[in-house]
């Protein structure tokens, strides 16, 4: 299975590409999108664009972002979102699953503590995926984000396929788990 993470961000938007095989997490790719210092529709051009490629370029079979967080500063709020809708746009777009996860979801998958700093998730994608070298901070998020849904119930999105079928039996999903 192949997972796109998206950090949204007005400016850099990072993504990664893992795979997932068993349990067995592989990078593929990461980077960031910069957006023009232009006016705001260009900018979520960029992004929508952006992601697009991503997606043809990679060929994810689903996709998790970043939640948007309260800032202090309400504006810088609702530009981020707008930029988190943008991303969302070009993966639905895509006809691909989407997850979402607060930061604390992804420091806890990634580090094993919700309060970790940048450079503690920075260092933990690098090992956890065996990089080379340091991914930059917004590459290394994305890459938190894929991490995040590849060990959370959410990954077992095939089972949401299978849901009709299982459904008929009596069967459900919830959280990832099947139910009875």
């Amino acid at each position: 299975m192949k997972i796109l993470g998206i950090d949204p961000g007005l400016r850099t938007t990072g993504f990664g590409v893992i795979s997932k095989q068993g349990s067995k997490l592989s990078y593929i790719a990461s980077g960031t999108i910069k957006t023009p210092d232009a006016d705001l529709p260009q900018r979520l051009k960029t992004i929508l664009s952006g992601v697009s490629e991503i997606i043809r370029t990679y060929t994810p079979d689903c996709a998790a972002i970043e939640k948007v967080f309260v800032n202090v500063n309400p504006q810088s709020t609702l530009l981020l979102g707008q930029a988190r809708g943008a991303a969302i746009c070009a993966l639905v777009s895509a006809d691909l699953a989407v997850a979402e996860y607060t930061a604390l979801q992804i420091k806890q998958a990634v580090v094993g503590h919700g309060k970790a700093q940048k450079q503690q998730v920075q260092d933990m994608v690098q090992r956890l995926l065996m990089l080379s070298g340091m991914p930059s901070t917004d590459a290394a998020d994305a890459l938190g984000v894929a991490i995040c849904h590849a060990h959370s119930g959410e990954a077992l999105s095939t089972l949401g396929g299978l849901a009709p079928a299982l459904a008929k039996k009596g069967l459900r999903v919830r959280r990832g788990r099947l139910i009875g």
